[in-house]
């Protein structure tokens, strides 16, 4: 799951006025992606790619006990949902952020193969959609897009920044799918900033868009 997970900020900011901006949202879908990816370059979570281990993603996420664990996820949450109540003193805007935070884990135990854990240790769990790209390319495609679509519903504004934020995810999602593969024992830094980089525009274009739209 990539794009993905920023269905949940946009169906969060559609379902009510008192929700965080669209920008919070989409730091909040990924934070613990940001985390991982931070995690990785400082040497404290590791990965390394093995093509073939999925037909999706040749990323061997073999130790994400702090960001991709159920209670690692769980901390991030109350964390992300604490410094939000910190700025606004609001309690739902905090709860929201904190669902949204724990999306994460809930959408990658779909996609991921049996590499997450409830604690950083084993059983691992993981229904692995990203063996099956006729459902999971569908399913991404249509959980993102469904949810920025009920989100122009529900707010008024110029279309033109929503389009450019819809096209930018569209073209990072397509290089996730079909860019060109690293090859085994590839250095996996340059994929780590690679995605900090991306979450970067793409949070940046959100909080760009949540600038023109307003709740009806």
């Amino acid at each position: 799951m990539f794009i993905g997970h920023w269905s949940a900020a946009f169906a969060a900011r559609a379902a009510s006025d008192r929700s965080p901006k669209l920008g919070t949202l989409f730091v909040a879908a990924q934070l613990v992606d940001w985390a991982f990816f931070i995690f990785v370059l400082l040497g404290i979570e590791h990965m390394r790619f093995v093509p073939g281990i999925t037909a999706m993603n040749p990323m061997d996420l073999y130790d994400m006990r702090f960001t991709h664990s159920l209670i690692g996820s769980c901390i991030f949450a109350g964390a992300f949902g604490a410094i939000v109540w910190v700025f606004t003193r609001d309690r739902f805007a905090a709860l929201i952020a904190a669902m949204v935070v724990l999306s994460h884990w809930l959408l990658d135990l779909l996609v991921h193969r049996p590499d997450l854990t409830i604690d950083g240790a084993p059983p691992m769990f993981g229904f692995g959609l990203w063996n099956y790209p006729w459902i999971e390319m569908p399913l991404e495609l249509g959980l993102t897009y469904g949810a920025m679509w009920w989100n122009a519903r529900r707010t008024d504004g110029p279309p033109l920044p929503l389009v450019i934020l819809g096209l930018v995810m569209l073209a990072m999602q397509a290089f996730n799918w079909f860019g060109p593969p690293p090859e085994a024992g590839a250095a996996v830094a340059p994929m780590a900033v690679l995605g900090l980089v991306g979450y970067a525009v793409a949070t940046a274009l959100a909080w760009w868009v949540g600038t023109t739209r307003r709740h009806r």
